[in-house]
């Protein structure tokens, strides 16, 4: 077991990335002592019932007291109301961080509510599953997962450096980047396909019964997959999307420019045109399954 990182990490949110987090850290002892904060009575219990934090609390402001690490674990659009809650409880030296998708929106949210000498150093873990809750996480998540760290410049090296090692530790190889940067790259890399997946699920919705029946009966893989993408959490990708909207924007219109292009060679009877852009898809998937990302 390795030397704990930090003594106190207070995660602030209990689903699935926050509680694989606790899980993690528990396993191989990153904190002498994990203190959740929840929205609701009943997840604190049911963390606690779990075993994977020591303390639990619906007082987020309690919750924070003598942490040495805070993990906002919530979706982004929660971010300033709890900033500015935890704010004044935060200890001198603290360093904080988040999970959130979006990373342009934590830094305007949160970091005017930190007091002098707390680091505020904003992350990403790409990695999830469409499960969420206390009981949803595992402590290998992260594994062979990429985090992306965006801290403002300025930014406390010491804590950067901290973070970097805390999400190497939890299995992640560790990316840092421009806020703006990470957010247009995962617009088209995330965002944009969850967006899709809601809409085509969201479509079959609409049909009538019995076409909805042969869609459950017949569902290719194809259709499954967008199914399980279409199973997240409303909430946090309602946020993602409210608060990416330009980088979203921005990557939709080029979608739709590249599927009207093929809607045009399908009425065409283009076939060439289609072959091309297939194998050159193809190529995508080949170089993700290469670099151990499939």
């Amino acid at each position: 077991m390795s030397q704990p990182l930090f003594a106190t990490a207070a995660l602030i949110g209990i689903g699935l990335i926050g509680s694989s987090l606790a899980r993690r850290a528990r396993r191989d002892g990153l904190f002498r002592r994990i203190v959740a904060g929840t929205r609701t009575q009943a997840t604190a219990e049911r963390a606690l019932a779990l075993g994977i934090v020591d303390a639990a609390t619906t007082d987020l402001p309690a919750a924070v007291e003598g942490a040495d690490l805070v993990v906002l674990c919530t979706p982004v659009g929660t971010y300033a109301e709890i900033a500015a809650a935890i704010g004044p409880r935060l200890a001198k030296g603290a360093i904080v961080t988040d999970v959130g998708s979006v990373k342009q929106a934590p830094i305007r949210d949160v970091t005017p509510h930190l007091p002098p000498g707390v680091a505020f150093v904003p992350g990403h873990p790409v990695a999830g599953t469409e499960h969420s809750g206390p009981d949803a996480g595992f402590p290998t998540l992260f594994d062979g997962r990429w985090c992306i760290l965006t801290p403002e410049p300025g930014t406390d090296p010491a804590a950067v450096e901290r973070v970097v090692e805390f999400w190497r530790r939890v299995g992640s190889n560790v990316d840092v980047m421009d806020a703006a940067h990470h957010d247009r790259a995962l617009a088209i890399t995330s965002h944009i396909p969850h967006l899709i997946a809601y809409n085509i699920v969201g479509t079959v919705s609409d049909l009538e019964e019995d076409a909805q029946r042969e869609v459950i009966k017949y569902a290719a893989s194809g259709f499954r997959d967008f199914t399980r993408i279409a199973a997240s959490d409303p909430v946090m990708w309602r946020d993602v999307f409210l608060n990416n909207r330009e980088a979203v924007l921005e990557m939709l219109q080029r979608f739709s420019e590249d599927l009207t292009a093929l809607q045009r060679a399908i009425r065409r009877g283009d076939g060439q045109t289609l072959q091309d852009r297939f194998t050159k898809t193809r190529a995508v998937r080949r170089s993700i399954i290469e670099a151990k990302q499939a």
